[in-house]
């Protein structure tokens, strides 16, 4: 598959398939990636790259989304330097989200841009982080608000790195899956409803599908608009609300769940308005429950504060959050071309009461 100047790669074991890219493609390899997976899959792609270089190393920093900051960005390219590296390296970004949010930062700066290629080893980084071209880190006022579009040279995909996912980080990875079939692909979303049990225990044939389908999905949207000025929106589906959960818990809230949550709020927000079926609302309520979604929040939070973690969300405009609604299961709808509405407040608290979360609306 083809993303700007990007390819797509995904299969079993391809690394070995790869050795004439690499062997042209820099002088210098930097990896990197988190301490958890360096100590899974680092020295193998040490090993791996020693093929076409000298200049290889590996810098790791703690695993999580509190450590996807400035400061560990910084802390990535001070050490850079000091190794000696320069213009002439590429950045291998070998890891889940975190890492290809932050690798893919790094290498767009770094000498003002480096070569970049993304290895991602989550379900998560597979089917979302790492196609697309969006990097960035998160700070206190929100998740992902500094950061760039860079394009990585190739994204390799190998679905046997989820092998060693623990279960809880499969299931954060559907999300995504999820909210591709919802607002592009019908016969998506029925595919994920027979084959639940096949994808939470990552038969070959039928993750490598939902993979491939997902990152097609992204692609094609991301062709059409990847500034995102318009259409590239939709693939916010369930974030204006899940990234809001996400900083208020201070991430102890899965990015999956977080995502999950929302889209049952913006679905419900969606039948509010009089756009999504009942039916679908329910279709979507009970994939998630059997994808194993808790669908719950920690601890009550008041609408004034989820209001002020939604103001910082990317489609917002003048503070005030915008959201993206189904039409119906596989359909986004456009709006004149913005693909995201404000919402009356109203109904968003009574779409929060609908789907039972721990918000407290005495507030307003």
């Amino acid at each position: 598959m083809k993303l700007f100047s990007c390819e797509v790669v995904i299969g079993d074991a391809i690394l070995a398939q790869q050795a004439p890219f690499f062997s042209t493609l820099a002088s210098r390899f930097a990896i990197i990636t988190d301490q958890k997976v360096a100590s899974l899959y680092g020295q193998e792609m040490v090993y791996f790259l020693k093929g076409f270089s000298s200049k290889v190393e590996l810098f790791d920093f703690p695993p999580g989304e509190i450590y996807k900051t400035r400061q560990t960005k910084e802390d990535l390219e001070n050490q850079l330097f000091e190794r000696g590296f320069g213009r002439d390296t590429c950045i291998i970004g070998l890891g889940g989200g975190v890492v290809t949010d932050i690798a893919g930062f790094l290498a767009s700066t770094f000498c003002r841009g480096v070569s970049y290629v993304a290895i991602p080893t989550s379900l998560l980084g597979m089917v979302d982080a790492s196609i697309g071209g969006k990097t960035g880190v998160n700070v206190p006022h929100g998740k992902n608000l500094v950061g760039t579009i860079y394009q990585p040279k190739k994204v390799l995909i190998d679905p046997l790195y989820l092998k060693t996912l623990p279960p809880h980080e499969v299931v954060n990875g559907c999300a995504e899956m999820i909210k591709h079939a919802l607002i592009a692909d019908d016969d998506y979303f029925l595919f994920l409803e027979k084959h639940v049990d096949e994808i939470l225990d990552l038969k070959s044939s039928i993750i490598v599908k939902a993979i491939s389908k997902s990152c097609r999905i992204k692609q094609s949207i991301v062709e059409e608009d990847e500034r995102e000025h318009s259409k590239r929106r939709v693939l916010s589906f369930g974030h204006t609300v899940g990234h809001a959960l996400e900083v208020l818990t201070n991430y102890s809230l899965s990015h999956g769940e977080a995502v999950a949550i929302g889209m049952m709020v913006e679905s419900e927000i969606s039948t509010q308005l009089g756009f999504l079926a009942e039916d679908s609302l329910s279709r979507l309520r009970n994939l998630l429950k059997s994808f194993r979604f808790s669908l719950k929040v920690p601890r009550r939070y008041s609408l004034e504060m989820l209001m002020q973690a939604m103001a910082f969300d990317k489609k917002s405009k003048g503070g005030m959050p915008r959201f993206v609604t189904l039409q119906s299961i596989g359909n986004a709808m456009e709006h004149i071309d913005n693909y995201c509405i404000p919402i009356p407040k109203e109904i968003l608290i009574r779409s929060l009461g609908r789907i039972d979360l721990l918000i407290m609306q005495e507030v307003y």
